[in-house]
């Protein structure tokens, strides 16, 4: 138990004792956010807010990890897919704020990326953890043998999951309350799975989300950025996989996928038919739109993340 607290601490004490200098420094080099010109106008007066906060999660979680947790393969993996999202994501941030180029890294070359990181994971996952080629499916409790084919849908899980919580990061507050949320869950996960390194890492991730609220929640004093996001994002894969409840992710990380899904039904109803099943997507904007305050939208979010969570555990 000492080392679950002193993993919180540690991460969340990091980001609470660097946010006050870290923000301001995030100020005088201009790393302010830019707002699609696209997006609700009300998010128009965000522009210029710092991003990249991110950074200060990531680090508090890398450092809690390492003070806390056992230097074992499955805590330098799950660390190696985090970081490794973490570096696409700032590159993809510093081109936007520091190049002032909008599109940051080109969809091919962030998908490259993560598609390296899942073939080391998958390399490292099978030759040194023995995990198998098997999907288990919640509430049948049977597993089902998929082959070759394992490894094409771990690709696709990590893949998905960074880019769901990179979408789901447009409002302030939602994707680090989110993330907290999905992650305390997958450290009770862990805990009843019998992986207490990653227990550790998952109460890390969710302790630096939480204190990031303190900057993040609405109004915003700062963005976490795709630095973080896509980071965040990595870290959910990693439990899902390492833990072999890939298929649970989904109800642990339901608004995540909530997000994703909203846009690839946006997309695929406007350029088959012309016309648009949200007002907006992601789905957080389709609500805004609706006349629900910013706020509302979170709390919501949240509250219907931590229904589908208590549900995963119940199914697990």
């Amino acid at each position: 138990m000492d080392s679950y607290i002193l993993a919180a601490v540690v991460a969340a004490g990091f980001v609470l004792l660097t946010g006050p200098f870290f923000i301001p420094e995030l100020h005088k080099l201009k790393f302010g956010q830019s707002i699609r010109e696209e997006g609700p106008a009300s998010h128009q007066a965000k522009s210029g807010t710092p991003t990249m906060g991110g950074i200060m999660i990531i680090l508090g979680i890398t450092i809690a990890t390492l003070v806390a947790a056992p230097f074992s393969t499955e805590i330098i993996l799950a660390l190696f897919i985090m970081l490794g999202h973490f570096v696409l994501g700032f590159l993809d941030d510093y081109i936007k704020v520091v190049k002032k180029r909008n599109l940051g890294l080109k969809a091919k070359q962030k998908l490259l990326g993560q598609i390296i990181i899942a073939v080391v994971t998958t390399i490292i996952g099978t030759q040194m953890l023995g995990i198998d080629p098997t999907i288990w499916v919640p509430g049948l409790d049977v597993h089902i043998n998929i082959g070759l084919g394992y490894f094409a849908f771990l690709a696709f899980i990590m893949v998905g999951t960074s880019n769901a919580v990179n979408l789901t990061d447009g409002l302030d507050g939602l994707a680090s309350g989110t993330v907290a949320i999905s992650a305390s869950t997958y450290a009770v996960v862990c805990l009843l799975l019998g992986h207490g390194d990653l227990a550790i890492f998952a109460t890390a991730i969710a302790a630096a989300c939480v204190a990031f609220l303190r900057f993040n929640a609405h109004p915003a004093k700062v963005f976490m950025g795709d630095t973080g996001s896509l980071a965040l994002g990595g870290a959910m894969a990693a439990l899902g996989i390492l833990t072999h409840t890939e298929l649970l992710l989904a109800l642990i990380g339901f608004i995540f996928m909530c997000e994703t899904l909203s846009v690839i039904i946006q997309v695929i109803s406007f350029k088959s038919t012309g016309r648009r099943v949200f007002r907006m997507s992601p789905i957080h904007h389709h609500f805004e739109l609706g006349g629900w305050s910013e706020w509302k939208v979170v709390f919501v979010f949240w509250t219907v993340q931590l229904i589908t969570c208590v549900a995963a555990l119940k199914l697990l």
